[in-house]
C-alpha cells in the first residue's frame, strides 16, 4: 500500500530534479521551507519530527536539497516531507506539502469500523508492518 499524503501523492515519486523545481517555486513565492520526517505515517499524525529549523531566508533550492540529502542519509527508512509556509497574512499557513522519501517497505494501514449507538459508526486506523 502506498501512503498518500500531501500534494502529488497520487503521482509517481518525484525525482530530485522535480523536487528542486517545486522548491524553486516555493522560494519564488517567498515561502519558508521546512523538512520533516517520521516513522508513523498515520493520516492523523500531523506532527512529524523537524529536521532543523524552517529555512526562511534561502534564495536557492540547493540549500534545501542538501538538507533533504542529509535527512535521507540519517533516516533512510523514514518518510520525509517538505512543507512550505506562507507568512504574508501574519501567521504561518502551509501552502504545499509533499513527500520526498519513503521507506522501501511501506506499512499497511488497517481500518476498523465499529458500530456504536443507533446507526453511527466510528473508525480507527492501525499501522501494520
Amino acid at each position: 500500500m502506498r501512503i498518500t499524503q500531501g500534494c502529488f501523492s497520487f503521482l509517481p515519486d518525484l525525482n530530485d530534479e522535480e523536487i528542486s523545481a517545486q522548491l524553486e517555486y516555493c522560494l519564488r513565492n517567498e515561502w519558508a521551507v521546512g523538512v520533516e520526517y517520521t516513522d508513523d505515517p498515520h493520516p492523523r499524525n500531523t506532527y512529524w519530527e523537524m529536521w532543523g529549523n524552517p529555512m526562511f531566508d534561502l534564495k536557492d533550492a540547493k540549500g534545501i536539497m542538501m538538507e533533504i540529502a542529509e535527512c535521507r542519509k540519517v533516516n533512510p527508512n523514514s518518510y520525509i516531507r517538505i512543507n512550505a509556509f506562507d507568512s504574508t497574512r501574519g501567521w504561518e499557513t502551509v501552502r504545499t506539502s509533499f513527500i520526498v522519501n519513503r521507506p522501501k517497505d511501506e506499512p499497511k494501514l488497517e481500518m476498523t469500523r465499529t458500530d456504536v449507538r443507533s446507526r453511527s459508526q466510528t473508525y480507527s486506523w492501525k499501522a501494520m508492518r
